[in-house]
C-alpha cells in the first residue's frame, strides 16, 4: 500500500498535462474529487523531494476478527498533528535484558568483594 502512495505521488509530480500522469490517477483515485488534490496540493509539496513521501505506524491491537496486524499510512508535512509513535517496552529487548544480566553479576561481585576485604582476621600469635 505504501508503495501505491509513494508512485501516485511519483506520477502527480509529472503534473495534470502528463498523460499517464492523468491516467495512472484515474486508475488509482476512485474519488475524481482527489485528482487536483494529487496536483496541486500534494505533487508541490514533495517536488524537491525524491522519494520517503509517506510514513507508516503500526497499530499495536491486531483486529479481533484474524488478528491481522494494521497499520496507518500518512503523508509527511501535512497539516493535521503527526501520529504518535508506539511505545515500546524497551526492557524486553534482547540487549536490555543481557545489561540487566550483567548489572547484577557485578552487584553480586562487588558484594562478595567487599565482604572478604572486610572480615576480621584473627591475630597470629
Amino acid at each position: 500500500m505504501r508503495g501505491y502512495a509513494e508512485k501516485l505521488i511519483h506520477y502527480g509530480k509529472l503534473g495534470d498535462t502528463n498523460e499517464r500522469a492523468m491516467r495512472m490517477a484515474d486508475f488509482w483515485l476512485t474519488e475524481k474529487d482527489l485528482n487536483p488534490k494529487l496536483f496541486q496540493v500534494l505533487a508541490p509539496r514533495f517536488q524537491d523531494q525524491n522519494g520517503g513521501y509517506t510514513r507508516m505506524l503500526r497499530i499495536p491491537k491486531s483486529r479481533e476478527q484474524d488478528r491481522a496486524k494494521m497499520a496507518v499510512i500518512e503523508y509527511k508535512g501535512n497539516c493535521l498533528p503527526p501520529l504518535p509513535l508506539p511505545h515500546r517496552d524497551s526492557n524486553l529487548t534482547l540487549l536490555n535484558q543481557l545489561l540487566q544480566g550483567l548489572q547484577q553479576d557485578l552487584h553480586q561481585n562487588q558484594k562478595a568483594d567487599f565482604s572478604s576485604s572486610h572480615t576480621v582476621q584473627p591475630p597470629r600469635i
